[in-house]
């Protein structure tokens, strides 16, 4: 993929932080290759690009982008076919397809993210991107990042069910009724508690049929066997951030994450489930700096 994104060394603490008042959040409409992406934009600095997880969208991330956004453009897109991000019926919502997308909206956007913020399976999406050569951060930042096959009966059973659900048409009955009442029991399985206005977005996501037929579409194409046996080859400097309440990818699984990538380190987020960064905000802006104040002097692909 071309780029004409000129490589810069940085001074990382001198960086033009911009106040929160001052931050517009910016909306950005970009087709591409069956995907209509839905992309907000606030801040000002090297490129941040944000990615959420399964079932969620870019809003997870407002509070934290609010403090982040004093250093860097915070890039945050809605997942294909997640909230505002809608898809052509042939897209395929495997990680391949997705992380392919995704650099193809990089390019669109004509930015090079000097750090990459992921969630969960958006760190899935992230590592396949890196790996790919579509993306090429200075710094990899995993939030409870699922880059773990599932195993055992899970495995076995979770794609087909998905498939299964992803082509009912109960699915998006029941979810337009209904879906706002699976939220809680959710969160509480994933060790989370977020506040009522996040809450109450998810609550919408769960109602819309569109979002959730995509959920189910994602999960049955969703493998990670590739992805996880060349992460040995993903030399990103990168952190390992994991709540320590999480129900859904263990900060164990998280250390052990640590320990095959080659450039890489886990930290625990004490009181904290799968939704840390919408838990703590404020911790979690201050790991990142931290982070990326660490690397100090490295070699920073601005835009």
């Amino acid at each position: 993929m071309s780029s004409a994104v000129e490589e810069q060394r940085v001074e990382h603490p001198r960086v033009e932080q911009q106040p929160i008042e001052q931050q517009r959040v910016e909306h950005q409409r970009v087709e591409r290759s069956g995907v209509r992406w839905n992309v907000a934009r606030r801040g000002a600095g090297p490129t941040l690009l944000a990615l959420h997880g399964t079932g969620s969208s870019s809003r997870s991330f407002c509070a934290l982008a609010a403090t982040l956004g004093a250093r860097f453009t915070v890039v945050a897109p809605d997942l294909p076919g997640h909230a505002g991000s809608r898809i052509d019926r042939r897209f395929r919502l495997s990680l391949p397809s997705i992380a392919a997308a995704l650099g193809e909206l990089i390019e669109a956007l004509a930015v090079q993210p000097a750090l990459v913020l992921a969630h969960s399976a958006g760190a899935a999406v992230a590592a396949r991107a890196m790996l790919d050569g579509a993306l090429r951060p200075a710094l990899f930042v995993g939030l409870g990042a699922a880059l773990t096959p599932l195993e055992g009966l899970a495995r076995l059973g979770a794609r087909p069910a998905a498939a299964m659900l992803a082509r009912s048409p109960i699915t998006r009955r029941v979810a337009r009724r209904a879906g706002g009442a699976l939220v809680g029991p959710i969160l509480r399985s994933v060790g989370s508690t977020v506040g009522p206005e996040a809450t109450q977005r998810y609550r919408e996501l769960a109602r819309d049929p569109a979002h959730v037929g995509a959920v189910f579409s994602m999960l049955a194409q969703w493998d990670l066997d590739g992805l996880h046996a060349a992460l040995p080859r993903l030399d990103v400097p990168t952190l390992l951030l994991g709540g320590a309440r999480d129900g859904a990818t263990p900060i164990a699984q998280q250390r052990a994450l640590a320990r095959r990538l080659p450039a890489a380190r886990a930290h625990v987020v004490l009181g904290a489930g799968h939704l840390l960064h919408e838990e703590r905000p404020a911790e979690i802006a201050r790991l990142v700096e931290a982070e990326w104040n660490r690397l100090d002097g490295g070699r920073v692909k601005n835009a």
